[in-house]
């Protein structure tokens, strides 16, 4: 695909902006009452739970200043962690804590440095909402530090990376892996610096990719090309996202999961508003898929993961 190309053939190719996003996707498939399920991310990964999902370990929630304190009560035997905002977006607040160098020092996934009182601070901001949708008071979660399958070490800067699947009325529609980079801060967030790259739904193997909203093929900081390589677990992936179809009742969902070299697939969380990135990832649109799973969804209301899996195959 031309990286430069006119409005028609955008619709040819069925990329699709934010508002036909919005308009004919998100706002006639998410009923507003179930978006609570996945804005709160502590309470996504309760309900995951419930319904036998894998998701990273939950060591502690810091929901007040005083709860602060507690900090190295929650941390007592955990060298890494995770430290993230319950109602956070985009990645913002989320830190990522890879070694305890002592009691009052850590080392984040980049390599810098952080002090427990810069830590601290840090919650403190979470508490006050600075990272929350809504500006509103919010808690830390304070969560396992997921390491990362080997697969992912030559083309991945430090950080986790993730995996992101769009699911459009129960249908896995578009994937992309989402690999740390040095300027991402260790973090799997396109906004912030990483990079995102296709996958192919049949193979599970990664196509090109994106990187500051540039085309590129190769990882910026290894040199090693980000194309041909195999997401492990790849049907195992597709039916855990198409799975949360069910759990949310939301039509239009993105899924991020990561690999977690002993536990496997883990979900990170649902996003009721997914981007529309994945698209110039996977250098294809959504418009055309999300056409075809239209025809499937009307003609076979009661299919299963499994099934809605098959049959979207089928058609690509």
């Amino acid at each position: 695909m031309s990286w430069f190309v006119t409005p028609k053939r955008l619709r040819e190719l069925g990329i699709i902006g934010i508002n036909t996003r919005n308009g004919l996707y998100i706002g006639l498939r998410n009923p507003r009452s179930r978006y609570p399920l996945v804005d709160d991310k502590l309470r996504t990964k309760k309900l995951a739970q419930e319904a036998g999902l894998a998701v990273p370990e939950l060591y502690g929630v810091i929901r007040t200043h005083h709860d602060i304190r507690q900090l190295n009560q929650i941390l007592d035997g955990h060298r890494a962690f995770v430290v993230k905002p319950a109602r956070g977006s985009g990645g913002d607040g989320i830190v990522v804590i890879e070694d305890r160098l002592d009691k009052d020092l850590f080392r984040r996934a980049s390599g810098r440095t952080l002090a427990l009182e810069a830590l601290e601070h840090h919650i403190t901001n979470i508490l006050s909402g600075a990272y929350s949708l809504a500006g509103q008071p919010d808690v830390a979660m304070i969560e396992q530090y997921v390491q990362f399958t080997d697969q992912f070490k030559d083309i991945s800067y430090q950080g986790v990376p993730d995996i992101r699947i769009i699911v459009y009325r129960g249908y896995p529609t578009m994937a992309m892996v989402r690999l740390p980079t040095q300027q991402s801060d260790g973090k799997a967030n396109l906004h912030q610096g990483a990079i995102g790259a296709g996958i192919d739904l049949k193979t599970g193997k990664t196509t090109g990719g994106v990187w500051l909203n540039q085309p590129i093929k190769e990882h910026p900081d290894t040199g090693n090309t980000i194309v041909g390589h195999t997401i492990p677990h790849w049907e195992e992936l597709l039916r855990l996202a198409a799975g949360c179809y069910e759990l949310t009742e939301l039509g239009y969902l993105g899924v991020d999961i990561v690999l977690d070299r002993n536990r496997g697939p883990l979900i990170l969380e649902l996003n009721a508003r997914p981007g529309l990135a994945i698209q110039i990832a996977n250098h294809k649109g959504l418009g055309n898929r999300l056409s075809r799973i239209d025809a499937l969804a009307d003609n076979h209301p009661e299919a299963t993961p499994n099934e809605r899996i098959a049959q979207f195959l089928a058609t690509e």
